[in-house]
């Protein structure tokens, strides 16, 4: 089992705090403005922004149950095994178009509620890190018909492949009533709005840095140029 812990990087740790409550998601401990977690279908990780993260920096980070598997699976990858401060020994996993994501050893619980985190990882070619997410243990979900988009299950969160210059985003999916989320975000104190998109509704909120809207899709119903794969 793995879970997708979405690390966010911030110079609003208060203001995001609220956010996590209102998307629906639960803090198993009292959050500091160096590291919070928020707990739903996958783990929103609030960071104090850093000289290395700038704001609105977006880490994927992964949580699985056992770390020598992780290792042998991921053995054919680009793959250094480091000690952390306040994580302990865990892996980087470098892809060839420059990306990063590290993996570590935990309790792994598969996601709950109707909120789940869903970092989407921009690089050209989505066949390499298809293979290093299956290596993991993902699933391949919704895939457009033509090359551009596929969407890796995992046991709590989600990630989305995406062309385009290598990065991390932010990036959550809801499920259920779109418009009544909006409004409950509204009520704490956010600006929410509701957009069509081509391929599902989405809510947008200003992002507390300053930076790209924060984009929460609902479930994508409508597959015309997409396919479900499994």
């Amino acid at each position: 089992m793995t879970v997708v812990q979405q690390i966010l990087y911030t110079e609003q740790p208060e203001r995001w705090w609220p956010l996590a409550k209102a998307l629906g998601f639960v803090a198993p401990f009292a959050p500091t403005p160096e590291w919070g977690e928020f707990h739903a279908d996958g783990v929103l990780a609030v960071h104090g922004a850093t000289p290395e993260h700038r704001p609105g920096g977006v880490d994927v980070h992964l949580v699985v149950a056992d770390l020598d598997a992780a290792a042998s699976a991921l053995a054919s990858f680009d793959v250094e095994r480091a000690v952390m401060d306040g994580v302990g020994e865990m892996l980087m996993v470098r892809a060839a178009s420059g990306i990063s994501i590290t993996v570590s050893e935990g309790a792994v619980q598969a996601g709950v509620g109707a909120i789940a985190v869903q970092p989407i990882w921009f690089q050209e070619d989505l066949a390499e890190p298809r293979a290093i997410l299956e290596a993991l243990g993902f699933r391949a979900g919704i895939t457009s018909d033509r090359p551009g988009w596929v969407e890796m299950l995992g046991d709590g969160g989600s990630i989305g492949l995406h062309t385009g210059e290598p990065r991390i985003g932010l990036s959550f999916e809801a499920r259920g009533d779109l418009d009544a989320l909006a409004a409950r975000l509204q009520d704490a104190g956010f600006e929410a709005s509701v957009v069509d998109e081509a391929f599902a509704r989405t809510i947008r909120i200003p992002d507390p840095d300053g930076g790209d809207e924060i984009w929460i899709n609902g479930v994508q119903d409508d597959l015309h140029g997409y396919h479900r794969e499994g």
